[in-house]
């Protein structure tokens, strides 16, 4: 099972890297928990829409439509530091280099990505990242 997990989750990496939403879209699962570790309050803010939780895999596509939509894709990238993996779950630790479009600010943010295969399947995505790095970036008050 823990190596049918790694296969599906360095494919995510792969794709995501890669950066077509729908192909992304395909590696989740019909259902799935996703999660962003942000105040309740901070969700769906004009700013920052894409940071919500989802709950399909056409939430999936869109989030990722959503978080190119507000990057400069030229100033981007990700290291992935380790993917640990436990049966069918996977945990992938890293940093987010990003610029906010609508400011011109960069910023980088730690980040754990935890997530579930299922069937080959992701069914669980939870975020846990530096938001006061990303809000400050996209604050219009600097």
């Amino acid at each position: 099972m823990s190596m049918a997990t790694r296969t599906a989750v360095e494919e995510l990496l792969r794709r995501i890297g890669e950066g077509d939403p729908d192909r992304i879209a395909e590696l989740y699962a019909e259902q799935c928990d996703w999660k962003l570790d942000w105040p309740e309050s901070e969700h769906g803010r004009a700013a920052t829409p894409w940071i919500r939780h989802r709950a399909t895999r056409g939430d999936a596509a869109a989030h990722y439509r959503e978080l190119a939509e507000h990057h400069l894709p030229e100033r981007a990238a990700t290291e992935v530091e380790r993917v640990l993996v436990d049966g069918s779950d996977a945990v992938v630790l890293g940093e987010i280099r990003q610029t906010a479009r609508s400011t011109g600010r960069a910023y980088r943010a730690r980040f754990a990505l935890h997530l579930t295969v299922e069937d080959g399947l992701v069914t669980r995505h939870h975020v846990y990242e530096d938001s006061l790095a990303v809000a400050q970036a996209f604050d219009p008050r600097g």
